[in-house]
């Protein structure tokens, strides 16, 4: 279903359409349904289109974009971290403290069996019981990278061992988190948070503006973490404010 036009500049020649999913068990609570906002699937995605994406609250999963677009509900609130202003909170500084040890290494986005087999401990470890346990190979390569985005690895490794990965898209002004998956093993490390800890460094070593985290879910566990990281400006009534 259609729902409307929107001209993105520079795109001055062009109207994006837009349509609307159908409903969907909500991934973050039970008793709800979701629907996504997605560009028009007759036009192939690349990265001029997606740079304009992500500055209107759009994320990437594999090779579609989109954006929650819920009848009763708004608790999907996309955010990103304004990195020059960004200054690490006390349990934040400890967890650089903790991870000093790690040696990064940044690689284009691929499948390798040592990735893998990260991933798959990862995913079976904390989501055991739902739909992302026990992947595939296709499972992996679907929904982490594409052959239109430029997307990267943030490999970290421990005496030379792969702990962690961030998977990252590089964009115009910033840099998307996608996914991070790490040694389920090492939970006293926080490497969730020490993956967007390196990707704001990384960031500012680009000189780019933002680190883009997604969507914020107030009342949700798993996604509530994401408010620690501050000032984080948060897509309102289509624009961004801290």
């Amino acid at each position: 279903m259609s729902v409307s036009q929107v001209k993105l500049a520079p795109m001055n020649t062009r109207h994006l359409q837009f349509y609307i999913t159908t409903e969907t068990p909500c991934s973050y609570f039970a008793d709800r349904k979701s629907r996504n906002l997605v560009p028009d699937p007759a036009i192939p995605l690349n990265m001029p289109i997606y740079n304009q994406l992500i500055q209107h609250g759009f994320r990437r999963s594999g090779k579609f974009s989109y954006r929650p677009y819920c009848n009763a509900c708004q608790a999907c609130i996309a955010c990103r971290i304004a990195v020059k202003d960004f200054i690490a909170n006390r349990s934040q500084q400890r967890c650089l403290k903790k991870n000093r040890d790690l040696d990064l290494t940044v690689t284009r986005a691929s499948f390798t069996e040592e990735y893998f087999e990260l991933y798959r401990r990862y995913l079976n470890s904390r989501h055991g019981e739902g739909s992302m346990a026990y992947p595939a190979k296709e499972d992996y390569e679907l929904f982490l990278y594409c052959n239109w985005c430029d997307t990267r690895f943030l490999e970290f490794r421990l005496n030379g061992h792969l702990v962690a990965v961030a998977v990252t898209d590089f964009v115009n002004d910033g840099l998307s988190a996608v996914y991070s998956f790490f040694d389920p093993e090492l939970k006293k490390r926080s490497l969730g948070t020490w993956c967007i800890l390196q990707q704001i460094d990384y960031a500012k070593q680009l000189e780019l503006e933002y680190v883009y985290l997604g969507y914020w879910v107030e009342n949700h566990s798993k996604m509530h973490y994401k408010i620690n990281f501050k000032p984080l400006q948060l897509y309102l009534d289509q624009k961004w404010k801290t």
